[in-house]
């Protein structure tokens, strides 16, 4: 049986617990569940929103072949990844990557793979407004990323 594999990009909020629960519900063959959630910060009362946008299409396409590599990868049986756009306000949700696995570490490396790369090689845009009214800049790819990235390829 192939893994599922369950990828959406939304600009409604998800529940995690459903989520988590969804991808495990009626299973017993899985030992191991990681999440992992992305925030919204406040950027210590600085940010009043991010806004993302992304490539309809493209953006679903990337992550679900990052999510299935992953299960090729570590062995994963089950992975979720959903990733919300529009305006998102401090402490709302913008990312959930849930991974099912035997045991601990697929689970865990399976969840880092898909954060690393869906960093990197989704196409989404994010751009920070101002707590004082300002529409700042689109934030630019970090170094740091790649770097996150390009571990995997050693």
């Amino acid at each position: 049986m192939d893994a599922p594999v369950t990828v959406r990009v939304q600009r409604e909020d998800f529940e995690l617990a459903a989520e988590v629960s969804a991808l495990y519900r009626g299973r017993t063959d899985i030992g191991a569940v990681v999440t992992f959630s992305g925030l919204c910060r406040d950027e210590q009362g600085a940010l009043d929103a991010l806004e993302l946008e992304h490539y309809p299409g493209m953006a679903e396409a990337e992550i679900s072949r990052i999510c299935h590599e992953a299960v090729q990868r570590f062995g994963l049986q089950a992975a979720t990844a959903i990733h919300r756009f529009g305006r998102i306000e401090p402490g709302e949700n913008i990312v959930l990557v849930v991974t099912a696995s035997p045991h601990r570490q697929a689970a865990f490396e399976g969840a880092n793979f898909i954060m690393d790369f869906l960093k990197t090689s989704a196409p989404f845009w994010k751009k920070e407004h101002g707590a004082d009214g300002s529409a700042g800049e689109w934030v630019s790819a970090k170094d740091a990323d790649d770097a996150a990235r390009d571990r995997w390829n050693r």
